[in-house]
C-alpha cells in the first residue's frame, strides 16, 4: 500500500510504495483524514498535454536553429556555443529544480515552469544581439528543465493514482510533440511567417495549456512521518544516474549521427539519409505508447532488460551491416529499445523512500542531460581519429551496460 504523511521540516512531497502493489492505494490524505480517491482521466490528459507541448517547443527551438545562424550571422563554433548554452542551462538548473518542485509542489511548479518556459521561448527571436541571445537561451534551459522536472513529478503521481504504468505513453507524448511541431514549424516557414512571430505563437501555446492543465492536475502524495531511507537509497540513486547518463549518450548519438552514418558508411542515396533519424524517432515513439502494456504485463525489470538487449542489437546491425535497409531495420531497433529506459529510470528515482519524487527525478535527469551533452561530442572525436563505425560503438557499449546492469538497478529494495 501506498503509505502517506507530511515531512515536518518542509512542505515537500514523498512517495513510497510496497514492493506487492505501488498503485493499490485507494486513499489520499485530505485535511489529516484518509478518502477514498477518484482517479480523474483530465489529469492524465492535463499531463499528456504538458509532455505534448514541452516536445513541440523543443521542436520549434530546433527547426529555427539555422535562422538564429543566419541572423547572427555565426560560425560553427559560435552556433554550437549557443546550443550548449541551452544544455548548461538545464544542467545547472537541475541542480535546485527538484527541490524547488518538492517545495512547491508539482501542480504549482508545472503551471508556472510552463509560464517561464513560454516566456523564454517568446523572447529567443526577438533578441537583437548575439551576447543577449545566448543570455536568454541559458534562462530557456534553465526554465526547461524546471517545467521538465515538474511534468515528470506529476506523472509520476499521476501513474501512483492509477491502476495501470501510463509514464510511457506520457513520454511517447512528447515525442509526438515534437514530431508535430517539427512539422508545422516547417510549414510555416514555407509560408514565410517570422520566426519571431512563430516562437511567440508556441509560447502562448505552451503558456495557455500549463494555465488550463493545472487545475486538473493532481496533488502530491506524502508519506507517513518518520520513515527513513533505505540504507541503498543514495546508491540506487547514482546508479539510476549512471544508467541514464548511459541511455542518452546513445539517444544524443541517434540525434546528431544517423543521417552522416546513412551517408557516409552506408553509401545511401541523399534522399535516404534523412531516414535514419526518422526510423529511430519513429520506433522510439511506438515503443513509448506501447510500454505501459509491456511493463504492465511483464514489470519494469523485465521491460528494461529487453529494451538493453534490443538496442545493443540494433545498433550491432547497423555496425557490422553497413547496407541501407539493414542500418535502417538497426536504427529502429535501437529507438524501440531507447524509447522506454528514460521513463522507467524516472518512475524508479520517484519512488526511492526517503526521496522526494522531483528530487529523484531531478538528480537522475542532471546525469542524463551531461549524456546528451557530451556523448555525440565523444564520438565525433572517435570517429574523427578512426571512424563513424568504431564512435557509434560506445552507443553498443552504454546499451549493453544497461541490459546488463539496469534490471539490478531497478530492483526494489527489499527485493534485494
Amino acid at each position: 500500500m501506498l503509505s502517506l504523511r507530511r515531512d515536518r521540516f518542509a512542505p515537500r512531497v514523498f512517495l513510497r510504495f510496497s514492493p506487492s502493489s505501488f498503485m493499490a492505494s485507494e486513499f489520499v490524505q485530505s485535511a489529516g483524514v484518509l478518502q477514498p480517491r477518484r482517479l480523474p482521466l483530465s489529469a492524465r490528459a492535463a499531463t499528456m498535454a504538458l509532455f505534448f507541448v514541452n516536445g513541440a517547443t523543443f521542436a520549434t527551438w530546433g527547426i529555427h536553429i539555422p535562422t538564429v545562424k543566419a541572423r547572427f550571422g555565426l560560425s560553427e563554433a559560435s552556433l554550437s556555443l549557443a546550443m550548449f548554452m541551452v544544455a548548461t542551462g538545464a544542467i545547472l538548473a537541475m541542480k535546485f529544480a527538484g527541490q524547488w518542485v518538492a517545495r512547491v509542489g508539482t501542480r504549482r511548479a508545472s503551471v508556472q515552469g510552463g509560464i517561464a518556459f513560454g516566456v523564454m521561448t517568446a523572447l529567443i527571436m526577438l533578441m537583437p544581439t548575439y551576447p543577449a541571445l545566448l543570455a536568454v537561451l541559458v534562462l530557456f534551459g534553465i526554465t526547461n528543465a524546471g517545467f521538465d522536472v515538474a511534468m515528470n513529478a506529476q506523472a509520476a503521481t499521476v501513474e501512483a493514482n492509477h491502476h495501470k504504468p501510463i509514464i510511457s505513453s506520457l513520454h511517447g507524448m512528447f515525442s509526438l510533440g515534437g514530431m508535430v511541431g517539427a512539422a508545422v514549424g516547417g510549414v510555416l516557414l514555407e509560408l514565410g511567417v517570422p520566426p519571431a512571430v512563430h516562437c511567440g505563437g508556441m509560447a502562448l501555446v505552451v503558456m495557455a495549456t500549463a494555465l488550463c492543465a493545472g487545475p486538473l492536475m493532481l496533488p502530491d502524495h506524502v508519506h507517513a512521518e518518520g520513515e527513513p531511507a533505505h540504507p541503498t537509497t543514495g546508491r540506487t540513486l547514482f546508479v539510476l544516474g549512471l544508467l541514464a547518463f548511459f541511455g542518452l549518450v546513445g539517444e544524443g548519438a541517434m540525434y546528431d549521427w544517423t543521417t552522416v552514418y546513412m551517408r557516409e558508411i552506408a553509401q545511401s542515396p541523399e534522399a535516404v539519409a534523412s531516414a535514419g533519424y526518422a526510423a529511430f524517432s519513429g520506433g522510439m515513439a511506438l515503443a513509448r505508447f506501447g510500454g505501459d502494456f509491456a511493463r504492465g504485463r511483464w514489470g519494469n525489470m523485465r521491460v528494461l532488460g529487453a529494451s538493453g538487449v534490443l538496442a545493443t542489437g540494433g545498433i550491432l546491425l547497423a555496425l557490422l551491416w553497413p547496407d541501407p535497409a539493414a542500418v535502417l531495420a538497426g536504427f529502429a531497433l535501437m529507438g524501440i529499445g531507447a524509447a522506454n529506459m528514460v521513463p522507467i529510470f524516472f518512475i524508479t528515482a520517484s519512488r526511492l523512500p526517503g526521496v522526494p519524487a522531483a528530487e529523484g527525478i531531478a538528480a537522475v535527469a542532471r546525469f542524463a542531460y551531461v549524456g546528451l551533452l557530451i556523448g555525440p561530442v565523444v564520438i565525433g572525436l572517435i570517429a574523427h581519429r578512426s571512424d563513424l563505425r568504431w564512435g557509434l560503438s560506445v552507443v553498443a557499449l552504454t546499451m549493453a551496460l544497461i541490459a546488463i546492469m539496469g534490471p539490478g538497478a531497478i530492483r526494489p529494495p527489499e527485493q534485494r
